[in-house]
């Protein structure tokens, strides 16, 4: 029986496998403290469930990958402190940031989520690394149409220049 046949946990994590759950990890971690800030900075209260609701499910990816790297002998990149909860109207206006500019990086950061997490399925070769991304991936594609209906339906939606044109009749 080779390295690679049987269970999955006991196979070595191949370097890509290391580098891109480290990255991921290592993101995710300053993508959660940069959420709490949000959290201070938002008046809309859709879009701080939405937020939380990140903040959530970005923990339990870190744990989940914080295990598997420990399991592997991994070393864990730092873990920046939770943010402070501050009263929205003790930010003065100019420094605070827009429930709109909030919504438009969250909709790209789970967009650059789904990538991450497809990049990291489609080079693993531990069943089990992948299973765990294309989890992550199911609950991001999740969150990421709740974003997008909270962006219509507040109106903060930009689309880009829209195609009209029919093709002849």
């Amino acid at each position: 029986m080779g390295v690679l046949s049987g269970n999955p946990k006991d196979e070595p994590m191949h370097y890509g496998e290391v580098y891109g759950a480290w990255s991921f990890l290592l993101t995710t971690k300053g993508t959660i403290a940069g959420y709490q800030t949000y959290l201070n900075h938002s008046g809309d209260e859709d879009l701080k469930r939405l937020l939380q609701e990140a903040i959530d499910g970005g923990q339990q990816e870190v744990n989940q990958i914080e295990t598997l790297l420990k399991e592997n002998g991994v070393g864990l990149p730092p873990t920046p402190p939770d943010r402070p909860d501050a009263h929205l109207d003790e930010i003065p206006a100019g420094a605070r940031v827009t429930d709109t500019e909030i919504a438009a990086m969250l909709s790209g950061n789970i967009g650059a989520g789904l990538v991450a997490c497809s990049t990291m399925i489609a080079q693993s070769i531990r069943e089990d690394i992948a299973t765990m991304f294309g989890q992550f991936h199911v609950q991001k594609a999740t969150l990421g149409a709740k974003v997008l209906r909270l962006n219509k339906e507040k109106g903060w939606l930009v689309p880009p220049p829209l195609h009209h044109h029919k093709g002849e009749e």
